[in-house]
């Protein structure tokens, strides 16, 4: 279901929004917040991320040796996910993907709708992430 109102948005976003995501900030096109879900210092990060209408976050790439890679469970609004050199992926409540390490890709909101995921990373050997170019406004502008 798309929110393009952020009260009903908020009052439909089961996990909240959690506070702006200034530690990634330099790395999203737009508004985008953050709510921790697991205690820092556990074994793996679970947090809800909430994004504005047309917010996105650059391309990335999830590295590991072994194991890795990360799963989106969208709980709110409707987005977008892309890998490199394949079709764009309509999320909306209930989507889930699973991200292998290794994929180049970005996700993020619809251009009239919020949007929230729970973002798991998925533990493995040597972990970390790559943070590459901004998705152009062309691009994304060719969404539909």
């Amino acid at each position: 279901m798309k929110y393009p109102d952020k009260a009903q948005f908020e009052k439909a976003n089961v996990f909240g929004k959690g506070n702006p995501n200034t530690a990634y900030a330099q790395y999203f096109k737009g508004n985008s917040f953050l709510n921790l879900l697991l205690k820092p210092g556990e074994p793996f990060v679970v947090a809800n991320v909430t994004f504005e209408p047309s917010c996105r976050n650059n391309w990335h790439v999830h590295h590991a040796t072994n194991g890795g890679g990360q799963i989106l469970i969208c709980t709110c609004g409707e987005g977008w996910y892309v890998e490199e050199g394949k079709e764009p992926v309509s999320l909306h409540e209930g989507s889930v993907v699973f991200i292998k390490p290794e994929v180049k890709h970005w996700h993020g909101a619809k251009k009239d709708s919020y949007f929230s995921h729970v973002a798991v990373e998925v533990p493995g050997e040597n972990t970390s992430n790559e943070w590459l170019e901004a998705v152009s406004d062309g691009d994304y502008a060719k969404l539909p």
